[in-house]
């Protein structure tokens, strides 16, 4: 018999009437022939009030009684919820954490899964039982409480579907699925029947707030299809899975990041080590970076731009200024007034002209891009905020995002289980810390730089379209922050393409008035990939060190959020390679 996980957050849950509206589409599903095995969170604002009361005792209650405190919420929905389906006649059972076996470490209030014993679920389901999971918690080898942090319910959810291989976890939201942008920035945004889980990661780690991106990489990891659906209506959702809703769809989604500031380290000294000082220092402040834009150097110097959430800006802009002074850069400039503009596909990564069309998209809009920093299905560009919006709408209307695309196949489709139950569960042990999937190396790649650009509108639409025209593919793509209205564009291209781009360029700056091009004929690209390298701090810090202590500098970098790139000069490549290999071994 096929298992359906359903998982209905706290506005599903909000109010008695609204918990006896769950109950029914569970008993729905189960009448439609499904075992059903729910995960509640706590009711409406629950968490928040608890924490309200701790804090009316004491500014600093301990991690143990917090978890102990905040279980209760979930308790109480659970408990609820059962009593709401034996009201309708139906079997239930209400479980907390500890009674279905998820053992946790002790890391209080973001504890890590160790373990889930899947007999007393089996059990009560094949008993017929509606099976009703407090969301959140777990508990220790000493058997104390503990919370799973942030997202914890929907974790919950999707590790409880892997471990028992359900068909699909179910997520019950306020929202309807996942659409194109936000349809509170556009309503023309469209809702998608089906997106991908990395598709979905960038999205999540670009605002869109449907779901908490470590809920995301539980079900890529184990090959969970997640359905978004609206708690209050009968909408079919949004399916999470392998593939794109459609295979030749090159952009998915666009979004827009409000919140963002800029920082600029001008005039670092080009050798290796400085981003480990710099960035190392940003995470000793638990610090999330956001865009890295780090491009190539001139006269022995380089720039490296980054952002952050503005909340963080004065504590970054400290660290930075403090790394100016001991490294002997030039100077820090930042800027509180900006905002990111995204489009993100898998198509993107086969597709060519993407970049010119998102460009030339913006620049008709006359929104002038301060930097840009590409990965393999993203393209992030910096913009003032006053001009954030236009540059939503131009970035959505440049890729039709508001039709279905007309390949779109059959929702639900692409997705591949694998792995044992005992595999998922030890697998799951390793979760929450840094993994990473894989370290490649593409040394068939040769880069072209131009230097003193015009820092204006349209600026790249012009260079790319001119690219593109060339038939020259264009992998990486990094613009620097403009210092004194000037920016550095670079860009990689196959090798064979190398006399061919570097031609191109020429006649291109000599149109612009660019200062000069500078080029390598070959280059080596290294790449991280996993899930949550932009989040875990570590990784970016792990990376530079290992590179400073093996004397290796980096020409380029760009983020997303589930892979970290870097350019260094072709020689170098098969010894970088060893370097993160070594400084990874344990994550990988």
């Amino acid at each position: 018999m096929s298992l359906i996980v359903q998982k209905f957050g706290g506005t599903s849950v909000a109010t008695p009437e609204k918990i006896m509206a769950a109950a029914r589409k569970a008993i729905r599903t189960q009448q439609q022939g499904h075992q059903v095995l729910m995960v509640v969170s706590a009711m409406g604002h629950e968490t928040d009030h608890l924490i309200e009361l701790a804090k009316q005792i004491t500014d600093s209650p301990s991690a143990r009684e917090m978890d102990m405190l905040l279980s209760t919420g979930e308790q109480v929905s659970c408990a609820l919820m059962a009593i709401a389906i034996q009201t309708l006649g139906s079997k239930a059972i209400s479980l907390t954490g500890a009674q279905i076996g998820i053992k946790t470490d002790s890391t209080f209030s973001k504890a890590r899964i160790k373990s889930i014993s899947t007999e007393r679920m089996r059990k009560s389901l094949d008993e017929g039982n509606i099976v009703i999971a407090a969301g959140f918690q777990g508990i220790d080898e000493e058997f104390n409480i503990t919370t799973l942090g942030r997202g914890g319910s929907d974790t919950t959810a999707v590790a409880l579907a892997a471990v028992l291989k359900a068909d699909t976890a179910e997520i019950y939201t306020d929202v309807d699925g996942v659409y194109t942008t936000d349809p509170r920035q556009l309503p023309e945004a469209r809702r998608v029947k089906q997106i991908s889980y990395d598709e979905m990661l960038e999205l999540a780690s670009l605002g869109a707030g449907v779901m908490h991106s470590r809920s995301i990489e539980f079900g890529k990891k184990f090959g969970v299809p997640i359905h978004v659906r609206s708690s209050f209506t009968d909408i079919p959702g949004t399916m999470i899975v392998a593939q794109p809703e459609a295979p030749n769809q090159a952009v998915c989604g666009a979004a827009l990041v409000k919140d963002e500031a800029r920082i600029t380290l001008e005039g670092a000294p080009d050798k290796p080590g400085i981003s480990h000082i710099l960035f190392s220092r940003i995470a000793a402040k638990k610090i999330a970076v956001d865009m890295i834009v780090q491009n190539v150097g001139a006269e022995g110097r380089a720039n490296i731009s980054f952002t952050v959430p503005t909340e963080e800006l004065a504590d970054a802009l400290a660290a930075t200024q403090e790394v100016a002074a001991e490294v002997g850069a030039q100077r820090v400039t930042s800027d509180d007034q900006v905002a990111k503009v995204s489009v993100v596909g898998l198509g993107m990564a086969q597709q060519t002209g993407v970049a010119k069309k998102l460009f030339r998209a913006l620049a008709d809009a006359g929104v002038n891009i301060q930097a840009i920093t590409t990965s393999e299905i993203k393209i992030s560009t910096l913009v003032s905020r006053e001009q954030a919006s236009i540059a939503l709408r131009a970035a959505h209307a440049a890729f039709t995002l508001e039709k279905e695309p007309a390949d779109a196949g059959k929702a639900g489709e692409g997705t591949e289980r694998h792995g044992t139950a005992a595999d998922i569960v030890r697998r799951l042990q390793g979760m929450e810390g840094l993994s990473i999937d894989e370290i490649t190396l593409d040394d068939s790649q040769a880069r072209v730089t131009l230097h003193g650009v015009s820092n204006k509108p349209g600026i790249a639409a012009q260079l790319f379209e001119e690219i593109s025209a060339a038939g020259i593919f264009v992998d990486m793509i990094v613009q620097s922050f403009g210092v004194a209205a000037a920016a550095t564009i670079s860009f990689t291209v196959p090798q064979k393409d190398f006399d061919k781009s570097l031609a191109t360029a020429k006649k291109i700056a000599e149109k612009m008035g660019c200062t000069g091009v500078t080029s390598s004929p070959k280059l080596a690209k290294l790449s991280v990939l996993g899930v949550g390298v932009r989040t875990n701090t570590s990784v970016a810090t792990r990376m530079f060190e290992s590179l400073s202590a093996a004397g290796i500098n980096l020409d380029m970098m760009s983020t997303s959020e589930v892979r970290l790139n870097i350019v260094v000069e072709g020689s170098q490549g098969k010894k970088a390679m060893e370097t993160l290999q070594k400084a990874f071994a344990d994550a990988l």
